[in-house]
Parts: C-alpha cells; structure tokens; sequence
C-alpha cells in the first residue's frame, strides 16, 4: 500500500479520507496549515501509519522535504478554500491556496517523481481532488460529465478550475501522473457549520434563523462523503494518468426542499422546546451574486472504469447525519469559535 501524502487532511472531506486511507492499509502523512475549517479532533483516534504535520502547501521546502523523508508514493490534495460565499467577498485567499497552493505542490511532486526509480515513477499517482461547480451551472435538465466544458462563475470555482488546468498541463508536458476527481455536494459529519446542511443543523439547535438564498429553488446533487472519499481511493489505485473521473450522488434536491426535509428530520429527533417547527424558523435572505442555478453529476464513467457504486441512500445517510450533529453539538460550537 502507497504511502499516501493528504493536503488538506484535517477538513471535512480530508479528514473522512484519511480515515479510510489507513482503513485499507496506507501510511498516511497529513500536511494542514488549520485554517478555520480544519481540525485536529477530526482526526482524533488516529495513531498507527498516520502522521499529523501543521504546515502551509505553498511552503515548498516543506513540501519537498515531506515528499522524500517519508517516501511519498501518492499525493492525494484536498487542501482548498471552498467557500463561494468567503470567495466573493475575499478572493485573494482562494487564489493563493487553490491556484498558487496547487503550482508548488505539483512542481516539488514533478521534482522528486523525476529522481524515482522507473517503476517507482509508473506507480506515483497525484489526486487532484476538485469540484463540480467548475462546470458553470445546467438549466432545468442534464448532467455534468468528464466532457463538460469548464465554465466556472465563481473565485471560488476559477481558482479550482486553474488548479485542475494546472494538474493537466503537468501531466501532458512533464509526464507526471495526475488525475483529477469533479464531485457533487458533500454531506455528513463534521463539515464546517458554514455550509448549509451543517449550518442549518447548527441554526435549528440553537433556535435560530434558517437563511435561504433567494427563494430557495437553486438545486444540488448530494453525495456523502465516505461515497465520494471511496471515489477518490479508486480514482488513486485504478485511475488512468491524466484522466478525469466524476462522482455524483444522484439525489437532487432543491434548496428549499433539502431544509425543509431538514427540518422535519430535527422535529423527529431533536424537537423545538417552544413546540413549534423547526421550518417555521425559514426565512428567504438575498440571493448571492452569480448564484448557479443547478449541479449534477453524471458519473457512469466512474462506474465502469473504477468499479465505483454508492454505499449511501441520501435519505438514510442525511438523518444519521443530523443524529450525529446532533449528539455532537459541543463540536459545533468549538469549531464555529474558529470563524
């Protein structure tokens, strides 16, 4: 099993791959600078073939000196800023981690790959793990695949979309073995309340407001995490250099729908003292500016060309999320103070 270096490794999605990384056998260096959305409770637990190490992907000489102590053998990146809300009103973050963040790491990875053995250099894989919504946005009907053009409205989705350009062009000029993940939604435990599953959670537990951007008929596709995290081993052990691979939930909800689904799950698990809904807390806020109006993922390459098959009913997987939200809300309030 390859020794496995993971940006980002301390953040939600990180952190769910890190735990099924060791779970099959790799050794795995973390490399987190624990930003406001990275944790090390996220990784609590962890201690055989695991090694935590706080640092910047943008330092080169760190990265470089992680790459040949520990022997990296993969480099899965997870490290991102991946909030569109955070992106417009400060891009400058977005540009420095996913675009500049991404260069150094695929220049110190093409430096040490170039030194390897030969059979060494055919097995290196780095996983570019991005994001559907450098797609751009679909209408009413339609699926994002490997062949969408890219079409990105957001700083957010650019500086992702520049850092996938990046990985290709690594691959086809310098030969380094890249391949790129695109991934709807993700939902389950322990993602930052900022997103709108968690922060709708965080919100109806305290009695709060739940804001809805316009009137809530932008839609998305929902995956869990572990299912996309899965995606990403396979893309890692049985991806073709310089390929894409796409992973969807195939559960597309409306905004408004997914709250108030949401909603009714709390008012089963955790009900208002006052006795009221929880839905009757919604209230429909400002529109963000360029807000895509729909995601969805086709992923049937992804199925036949990995073997890759959702564990994971949205429904199911969404109230054992808001149980686990629930019977862990100390943890959302210690991360929230990180805001």
């Amino acid at each position: 099993m390859p020794n496995l270096l993971v940006t980002g490794g301390a953040g939600f999605i990180g952190s769910s791959f890190v735990r099924q990384a060791i779970a099959e056998g790799h050794t795995v260096t973390v490399l987190d600078a624990l930003t406001y959305a990275g944790h090390t409770e996220n990784l609590a637990g962890l201690s055989e073939r695991f090694e935590f190490v706080k640092g910047n992907i943008a330092d080169a000489e760190l990265v470089a000196s992680l790459l040949k102590n520990r022997r990296i053998q993969a480099v899965a990146h997870l490290a991102a800023e991946s909030h569109v809300d955070r992106s417009i009103t400060g891009p400058a973050d977005f540009v420095q981690t996913n675009v500049t963040g991404t260069f150094v790491l695929l220049n110190e990875a093409l430096k040490y790959w170039d030194h390897l053995p030969k059979e060494e250099q055919s097995a290196f894989r780095f996983i570019q793990v991005s994001t559907d919504e450098v797609y751009g946005s679909l209408g009413s009907t339609g699926k994002f695949s490997e062949t969408t053009p890219y079409s990105p409205n957001s700083p957010y989705s650019a500086s992702k979309a520049s850092g996938d350009f990046l990985a290709r062009a690594w691959f086809h000029t310098y030969g380094l073995p890249t391949v790129i993940t695109n991934c709807s939604n993700n939902y389950g435990p322990r993602q930052y309340p900022e997103k709108l599953i968690p922060l709708m959670i965080s919100r109806a537990l305290s009695q709060g407001k739940l804001p809805v951007y316009g009137n809530g008929s932008n839609v998305r596709d929902w995956i869990h995490v572990e299912d996309h995290c899965n995606g990403v081993l396979l893309a890692l052990k049985r991806g073709e250099p310089g390929s894409t691979y796409c992973f969807g939930g195939n559960a597309e909800f409306s905004n408004i729908d997914l709250v108030k689904t949401l909603c009714a799950c709390l008012d089963r698990l955790q009900p208002r003292k006052d006795g009221q809904k929880h839905e009757s807390s919604i209230e429909f806020v400002k529109d963000r500016p360029g807000h895509d109006f729909r995601y969805a993922i086709d992923d049937t390459k992804a199925q036949k060309e990995l073997g890759f098959k959702r564990k994971y009913k949205f429904e199911s997987g969404l109230e054992a999320t808001v149980k686990w939200y629930v019977e862990n809300l100390a943890w959302c309030r210690a991360v929230e103070k990180k805001r």
